[in-house]
C-alpha cells in the first residue's frame, strides 16, 4: 500500500528530530542560533502533526499506518525535546526543566507505548483513541519546550499544568487498555 501524502508528512516530522537534537546538543551561548534552530526545527514538527492530522481527515486519507505513525512520530519528537533539553541543561543559562517533569513526561509516553503494544498483543487490534487530556499533555509539554528553548522565565509556571496534563492523561490512558483488556478477555 502506497504512503498518503498524510503520511509523508508524519515520516518528515520524524525525519526532522535528528536535527532538533544536534542543534540542542551542541547549543552553547556562543551559538545562540543553534537554540532558534532547534526551536524552528520543534515548530515545523509540530505544525506539521496539525497538517497531517487535517489532510488525513479532509482528504480521506486515514490509514492504519498513518494511525501507528501519527503517535510514534509525536513521542520521538516529545521523549527527543525533553531528554536532551535535560541532559543540555547547563547550556541554558536563564532555566531547564526540572527531573520530575521530565521523568513523568518520558514515563507516561513508555507506558503508552508498552500498554498499546500489550493491548494489540491479546486483542489483535488499536481502538483507543486520543482523549482530551492527552490533546492538553501534548499542548503544554510543547508549550514547555518552546518557552524553554526561548528562555522565558515565565514558561516555568506552564510545566505545573503540562505535569497535571500528563498524570491525569497517564491515568486515564491506562484505565481505558485495562479495561480494553478485561473486556476482550472476558469475551475469549
Amino acid at each position: 500500500m502506497p504512503l498518503t501524502f498524510a503520511n509523508k508528512i508524519t515520516l518528515t516530522r520524524i525525519l526532522v528530530v535528528p536535527f532538533f537534537i544536534i542543534a540542542v546538543l551542541s547549543y552553547s551561548t556562543e551559538h545562540d542560533y543553534l537554540r532558534y534552530l532547534a526551536l524552528g526545527v520543534f515548530v515545523f514538527a509540530s505544525l506539521s502533526d496539525i497538517l497531517d492530522g487535517y489532510i488525513a481527515r479532509t482528504r480521506n486519507q486515514k490509514t492504519e499506518v498513518g494511525a501507528i505513525l501519527d503517535p510514534i512520530a509525536d513521542k520521538i519528537l516529545l521523549m527527543s525535546a525533553f531528554i536532551c533539553l535535560y541532559v543540555a541543561a547547563h547550556n541554558f543559562p536563564v532555566m531547564n526543566f526540572p527531573v520530575w517533569l521530565v521523568v513523568a513526561v518520558i514515563s507516561r509516553d513508555v507506558m503508552l507505548v508498552v500498554g498499546s503494544v500489550l493491548v494489540f498483543m491479546f486483542t489483535g487490534q488499536l481502538k483507543m483513541t486520543v482523549s482530551v487530556w492527552g490533546k492538553g499533555a501534548t499542548f503544554f509539554q510543547g508549550l514547555c519546550v518552546m518557552g524553554l528553548l526561548l528562555q522565558w522565565s515565565w514558561t516555568s509556571m506552564i510545566w505545573y499544568i503540562a505535569f497535571i496534563f500528563t498524570v491525569i492523561s497517564g491515568a486515564d490512558y491506562f484505565r481505558k487498555g485495562f479495561y480494553l483488556l478485561n473486556t476482550t478477555s472476558v469475551k475469549n
